[in-house]
């Protein structure tokens, strides 16, 4: 089974580089000496010049504001114990279009290693299609990306630039692959997050919500680690985000043979145990998903009134 399957980091970095390696040779026209190698975007820390000539400069912050308070007294308060934890195959059910779980907001690990993550957002004037939109739109460009998390959010990018795509907002992330590099806590963690259809994995989505849904994997080795689901409803006065995060359920995809060779030129992560994610993970992540939806809600309705047209 894949969900159990634990090779090393090494293993895994591997086949990776083995992967990137045969496909880029066998991809290389045989007249070529050696095949080129693609233009990589840096990744850097907060903002540099020509991002604040970019016409959205002004909703960029110094830094990023703080959690809500529930989340906060969630992250200093033990995790929950395995035995709390909802079961993945009940997430379709969890995040449903109405009520709510016993578990809102809250991390833990379940007995045989699956780290889990909630985290309920109050978001005033926000609606679930500007949500959509912003998954559109944010991952073309590293500025664009930063906004969401001033502090945390380094580089991204997009496997298809579809921003300027016609039709739905969703059509434009829904299966499309966002490419990043974020601090979650101290740790740098490169993803490749692949956004699904939720309707065709059994969620029910009504007209006025909408749920994002990925499949969160690493962008050099060919290892998913685990899931995202973000549902996004009316409430008086605006929206509410249920987010839900499990990892530690893996699987295998194909490389994108470019971006692994770029999140290396970067500076690949480090660290032997971030394919092999640990409690921690889960707390500091609890902390980055409270801090970058709050962040984002302040000021969603304008950035969406201003630049989605």
């Amino acid at each position: 089974m894949l969900s159990a399957w634990n090779p090393s980091r090494r293993r895994l970095l591997g086949a990776g580089a083995a992967a990137a390696v045969v496909a880029t040779v066998a991809l290389a026209p045989r007249s070529q000496a050696a095949p080129l190698l693609p233009v990589c975007s840096p990744r850097y820390q907060g903002y540099r010049d020509e991002d604040r000539a970019q016409p959205y400069a002004h909703y960029m912050a110094a830094t990023t504001r703080p959690a809500p308070q529930v989340v906060q007294e969630a992250f200093t308060a033990p995790p929950l114990a395995a035995a709390a934890i909802p079961v993945f195959d009940g997430l379709t059910t969890d995040l449903g279009p109405e009520g709510y779980s016993a578990v809102e907001t809250g991390y833990g690990r379940t007995d045989d290693g699956v780290l889990f993550v909630a985290v309920k957002t109050d978001m005033p004037r926000v609606t679930a299609a500007m949500w959509d939109w912003w998954f559109g739109w944010h991952s073309s460009e590293s500025a664009r990306y930063k906004l969401w998390h001033p502090d945390a959010h380094l580089y991204a990018s997009l496997r298809t630039d579809t921003t300027n795509a016609s039709g739905p907002d969703k059509a434009k992330y829904v299966g499309n692959i966002s490419y990043v590099d974020e601090n979650i806590g101290p740790k740098l963690q490169q993803l490749g997050i692949e956004f699904r259809d939720p309707i065709a994995h059994g969620f029910t989505v009504p007209a006025d919500q909408t749920i994002v849904f990925g499949r969160v994997g690493s962008s050099i080795a060919p290892v998913d680690l685990g899931w995202l689901a973000h549902q996004v409803r009316p409430v008086p006065g605006g929206a509410e985000m249920r987010s839900r995060f499990y990892l530690n359920l893996r699987g295998l995809h194909l490389p994108n043979v470019e971006q692994a060779y770029c999140a290396v030129q970067r500076g690949a992560s480090v660290d032997p145990t971030d394919l092999v994610l640990g409690l921690d993970v889960a707390q500091n992540l609890l902390m980055h998903c409270g801090q970058e939806m709050n962040h984002l809600a302040g000021f969603l309705p304008e950035l969406h009134a201003e630049f989605s047209v």
